[in-house]
């Protein structure tokens, strides 16, 4: 018996990672990232073509997720302890770079921001948002239907098992984020013994539609061209805050430095300190309600990374009309820019490019559902003339949320980061109510 225990122990063990350190593991990332940069600085080669079609960016969430895959880094694994018991691991590097790095990187990356010029964008960055919002509340019942013709017993179920009720999830994910995703979870009771499963398709089909947005960023003036789409407003945001950046321009002394780090760390300290607060508060608030409807809609509030993500916003708006701005001279963006780096190689790394095999019925309906909010995305925006600035960022904001839709804008050009941001805290706002439509069209057809 001695031997089998030993055997199952090593097949098991063997699904752990190489590195399972999140030490080492964040060293590898950073070797990643710095691979990727000493590469894309080459003007001349096969680097330099490469790069033209491929953006830097999509190779720095790319890579980790090949890491993943490969088995030498992993977001969690189980292992066997000498008891025989499974033990759970996970990593914890995208949770602190989420909620450390993120936050200081909006900050560094709004001081220089100008509101008077963001609000001259215009209706249409609103417009893709609410766009991509309708895309997910029909996508999700025309993907059950179209699923149905071809995989019956995939959207089945009934009760608790019921797939519908389990996509309901998705919905609440994918309109507004994970506080929207927990109360859809309650509002419809789905089986917990498979949410797993429906986490499993939110992470395959999302970062999928994230990897083909950040390819497109590398082909935005054919997409714009394509779409015949008026830039003007975007481009004189960009040559506004670069003109800003010249001015102030200057080699940063360690005090600069110091200071920055300052700024932004100070600000994510006070963040996470109003949110423990804030989310309390509102937690009891909420749930002293006598509607069940009302607590539902209003579940965000009681999430602390949705107060800490906009006491960070609301903070650093305030400083960009101060002199702390100037700082943007120092480099102060730069530095924003880097943890954003960092923050999507750790969301790079929650993915696993084998699991798109598994579960291909629930994923087959995720990337129908995800489809079918792009083509609308495209057919609006196509009609409204909207850059693909306002598509991909508009969808950012419904799907990925606070995490993902500030680094899509930010590869526009850093002073677009906040407009990320922005759209993101209104799809936590409409996140439930718009979900429960999804849910509910998706059970009349189902």
């Amino acid at each position: 018996m001695i031997y089998i225990y030993r055997l199952f122990h090593w097949l098991l063990d063997f699904e752990k990672p190489i590195f399972t350190n999140d030490t080492i593991i964040f060293g590898v990332l950073m070797l990643s990232l710095g691979l990727i940069f000493f590469t894309s600085s080459k003007k001349t080669g096969f680097w330099a073509s490469f790069y033209k079609i491929i953006p830097a960016l999509f190779m720095a969430y790319m890579l980790p997720a090949i890491l993943t895959t490969l088995g030498i880094i992993a977001p969690e694994w189980t292992t066997i302890n000498s008891t025989g018991e499974i033990v759970e691991h996970h990593s914890n590097l995208y949770y602190v770079a989420s909620r450390y790095l993120l936050p200081a990187a909006l900050v560094l990356m709004t001081l220089s921001l100008d509101l008077k010029a963001v609000f001259s964008l215009g209706p249409k960055a609103l417009i893709m948002f609410f766009t991509g919002t309708i895309g997910i509340i029909i996508g999700g019942p025309i993907a059950i239907i179209i699923i149905s013709y071809f995989s019956p017993e995939v959207v089945g179920g009934a009760g608790p098992d019921a797939v519908w009720r389990g996509l309901a999830t998705l919905a609440g994910s994918w309109i507004g984020g994970g506080a929207n995703q927990t109360a859809m979870l309650e509002v419809y009771g789905f089986n917990q013994k498979l949410y797993g499963g429906m986490v499993f398709v939110d992470i395959v089909v999302a970062n999928i539609w994230m990897a083909l947005l950040l390819i497109g960023i590398g082909k935005t003036k054919i997409i714009d061209k394509w779409l015949k789409a008026d830039t003007s407003a975007i481009e004189a945001l960009k040559e506004k805050v670069s003109k800003f950046s010249e001015e102030v321009e200057r080699n940063p002394s360690v005090s600069d430095m110091i200071i920055i780090a300052a700024i932004a760390f100070g600000t994510v300290s006070f963040s996470h300190f109003g949110a423990g607060y804030l989310s309390t508060y509102f937690k009891h608030f909420i749930n002293g309600m006598e509607s069940q409807t009302l607590k539902n809609s209003l579940t965000f509030l009681g999430s602390s990374f949705f107060w800490m993500i906009s006491i960070a916003t609301i903070i650093a708006i305030l400083l960009s009309f101060t002199k702390a701005r100037n700082y943007e001279g120092a480099g102060a963006s730069k530095f924003g820019s880097v943890f954003i780096y960092i923050l999507v190689a750790t969301i790079g790394m929650k993915m696993d490019l084998s699991l798109i095999f598994n579960n291909f019925g629930l994923v087959a309906i995720g990337m129908v559902w995800m489809s079918i909010h792009a083509l609308l995305l495209i057919g609006v925006a196509k009609l409204i003339r909207a850059p693909y600035f306002f598509l991909a960022v508009g969808s950012q904001a419904n799907v990925g949320g606070a995490a993902s839709a500030p680094i899509v804008a930010s590869a526009f050009h850093p002073s677009l980061a906040t407009v990320g941001v922005l759209l993101a805290v209104v799809g936590y706002a409409v996140g439930t109510l718009g979900a429960i439509i999804t849910a509910e069209l998706m059970r009349i057809v189902s």
